[in-house]
């Protein structure tokens, strides 16, 4: 088993983000050099969308995430393992440093089952493989990681072998598993709103449980929510910002950003 390493910062990079070509790939670069180990987890929704369309795939959307047949999770692995995955390791490497992209599937990195029938061939992950981000990570790479993993529990005869998963979740079990330092979400929103609609700075674990329960934390935010509270759970800390704004990555990691922060209790 590699050893672990100190300094890991977990980034989910959102195609929100990431379509606007914004300073975050500089930031990482920056951070790497800094002697930061960094591993991004990315999504692709809308590029995936936008593939389904062109091909004539209809697509229907429940809770915020994409239900998945076999000809979906075909494109999804194509799109978000290919495409979207190379274009960012791409832009990393354009922009000064080395970065390996992968997918859940490979080294059994991500491994999951099925969630019920309605949302057909999208997974939960249940188990995370470190050993490939370590690797990586000690041989210099920037790991850039699509979610897409095994079906490796469940799974009936003749099935896929493959399930699509929402990457927000995917980063925050990939965070606790390394027991990373941070775990961090670069979104098109500035954080966590409150009930009132104001801009939420900081958060308890149990605080930001209750949100959830009340449902003013509601949509895309639940995942992301979720996210932060299992990397807590390994020692991360989490924090939600906006990836738009100018170098907002470098401020998070030097003094925190003007996103929201989730602790733990205590």
């Amino acid at each position: 088993m590699a050893a672990k390493l100190k300094d890991i910062i977990v980034i989910k990079l959102g195609g929100s983000v990431f379509d606007n070509k914004d300073t975050s790939l500089k930031d990482i670069v920056q951070l790497q050099k800094q002697g930061r180990h960094i591993v991004i987890v990315h999504g692709g929704a809308s590029t995936v969308t936008r593939w389904l369309k062109r091909l004539g795939i209809p697509t229907t959307i429940v809770h915020g995430e994409r239900v998945t047949d076999a000809a979906t999770l075909e494109v999804v692995t194509a799109i978000l393992c290919g495409l979207v995955n190379k274009e960012i390791v791409a832009a990393i490497i354009a922009a000064g440093a080395q970065a390996v992209g992968i997918s859940g599937a490979d080294g059994g990195l991500i491994q999951a089952r099925m969630r019920n029938q309605e949302m057909g061939l999208m997974g939960d992950v249940v188990r995370v493989n470190p050993e490939p981000l370590l690797t990586l990570l000690k041989s210099g790479f920037i790991p850039v990681v699509a979610p897409v993993s095994l079906f490796s529990f469940d799974r009936p005869e003749g099935a896929p072998l493959l399930l699509n998963i929402n990457g927000d979740p995917a980063a925050g079990e990939i965070a606790a598993s390394l027991g990373a330092e941070k775990l961090i979400f670069l979104t098109d929103v500035p954080g966590i709103r409150d009930a009132e609609g104001k801009h939420i700075e900081k958060l308890k674990a149990s605080e930001a449980q209750a949100l959830l329960e009340s449902g003013v934390a509601s949509g895309g935010m639940v995942p992301k929510v979720k996210a932060c509270l299992k990397a807590l759970s390994g020692g991360a800390a989490a924090c939600i910002i906006d990836g738009k704004q100018p170098h907002i990555l470098l401020k998070e990691i030097s003094g925190g950003a003007a996103g929201t922060t989730i602790e733990k209790d205590g």
